[in-house]
């Protein structure tokens, strides 16, 4: 009788050890952090299969105090992926959490945590927090890339990113580059935005960093895309499904547009792409952001009272050299209207935060006001480097990089004296240059 139960153990064992076996061949991709408040965190996976997804989570150090968010069963029309909101947890807490798939759990070999935003406002200092940036991440599929030298690499720069443990990321635009194969069909578009996602040095830092993210033309759609675009909103759909954003888009106006809070700091996410008029289009006003989402933005400036009002946008805005597509060769008028709206309104401490360029650098502006204008421009993570001379009257010495990089900024100090550090590090994460600015 004694053998029997031992070998009915045993099988129990052997079972359910096949079994999350058997779950963790279903992952796709993930699990992925995204957008966190005080009291929810959006947790997303992809399979590669219908299957049913649920995580169960938990406060850090104690697994007795299980909480599970809903299940859903991925489709393949959404690219098998999954959102799933955790939303029984409390301000300023850090939680470990499990993937289940088909009610087994994923197996995975590194940690996966997330965090709450805490409730500090009339209690504490406003926190501490690290954010990690970048854009242009080109990820290699043979059959489909152009022929010659592979266009990405240096992979690695994910694992240096992770190891600098920022709190969250943004992802400045080009963050998959969709190919021929993929512009003009859902198809293709899942499977291009499935294949970046998948790359193995990504996924450690997808399950411990919160994303946060905007697009540029490669994940929006063909090269240097517009308004024009046919599948603009099969775009649009398909970012929902692999981003998890607090919100996509202004009210009634459609494309990515969003916004969020993290600390004493507000980020403002804009979309270069839905609305921006052609860039060979000769006649009919130019915009690049159109104008529902301009006066968003100045009001939304306005009536921030962060110490730190950080806007992220896929090109460059400062640069004042007039070439490819940068904010003062594309749409000069738009962009003076942008920054005399900023000295007019007395706004403070503006920092753009771009990519697209394919090298990174600071540059700065003193406006009439006396208020100082920063856009640290970072690019690119895996994709080829430019390497060519420009003339930019704002770049602040010492910041121009042109290799393959990321940024980190890290906000600190006082509520009446908070310090943002802006960091750049190679694809090894060796530092290359960084820059204090205290808030005016």
């Amino acid at each position: 009788m004694k053998e029997i139960r031992q070998t009915s153990l045993l099988l129990l064992c052997l079972f359910a050890f096949f079994g999350a076996l058997a779950q963790t061949s279903l992952l796709q991709s993930g699990p992925m952090l995204g957008y966190t408040d005080m009291f929810e965190t959006m947790l997303w996976a992809q399979t590669n299969a219908e299957a049913k997804v649920q995580f169960v989570y938990w406060p850090k150090g104690k697994p007795a105090e299980k909480f599970s968010t809903a299940a859903t069963t991925t489709r393949s029309s959404d690219g098998f992926t999954a959102h799933l909101v955790a939303d029984q947890v409390q301000p300023g807490n850090r939680y470990e959490y499990e993937l289940r798939i088909n009610d087994q759990p994923v197996q995975l070999d590194y940690p996966t945590e997330f965090q709450t935003q805490p409730l500090w406002q009339w209690r504490t200092e406003p926190p501490s927090f690290r954010v990690a940036l970048a854009s242009c991440a080109y990820v290699n599929e043979d059959p489909f890339d152009r022929p010659g030298k592979p266009y990405g690499g240096d992979y690695q720069i994910f694992t240096a990113m992770h190891q600098q443990r920022p709190d969250l990321m943004l992802w400045l635009g080009d963050n998959t580059y969709l190919r021929e194969p993929d512009w003009y069909t859902r198809t293709g578009f899942l499977h291009r935005y499935t294949h970046t996602r998948s790359l193995p040095e990504l996924q450690p830092l997808l399950a411990s960093t919160h994303h946060f993210a905007i697009w540029d033309d490669h994940d929006f759609g063909p090269n240097d895309s517009d308004r024009s675009f046919v599948h603009k909103d099969l775009a649009t759909e398909v970012f929902k499904l692999f981003w998890a954003n607090p919100t996509v888009g202004l009210p009634g106006h459609g494309g990515t547009t969003s916004f969020f809070q993290w600390g004493d700091v507000d980020f403002f996410l804009l979309d270069d792409r839905y609305f921006r008029t052609p860039n060979n289009r000769k006649t009919g006003d130019r915009t690049l952001l159109g104008e529902a989402q301009i006066e968003w933005l100045i009001d939304a400036l306005a009536a921030s009272k962060a110490p730190f009002k950080i806007v992220a946008t896929g090109g460059q805005v400062l640069t004042t050299f007039a070439g490819h597509e940068t904010y003062t060769n594309v749409c000069p008028k738009e962009r003076e209207r942008l920054l005399q709206s900023i000295e007019a309104e007395g706004i403070k401490n503006v920092v753009f935060l771009t990519g697209d360029r394919h090298h990174t650098e600071l540059s700065m502006l003193k406006n009439g006001a006396g208020n100082t204008i920063y856009d640290f421009t970072c690019s690119p993570l895996t994709s080829g480097v430019h390497t060519g001379e420009e003339a930019n009257s704002l770049r602040v010495e010492g910041t121009l990089v042109q290799q393959k990089n990321f940024g980190l900024l890290e906000f600190s100090g006082p509520r009446k004296n908070r310090v943002m550090k802006m960091s750049v590090f190679d694809s090894n994460g060796k530092e290359l240059w960084t820059r204090e600015v205290v808030a005016e």
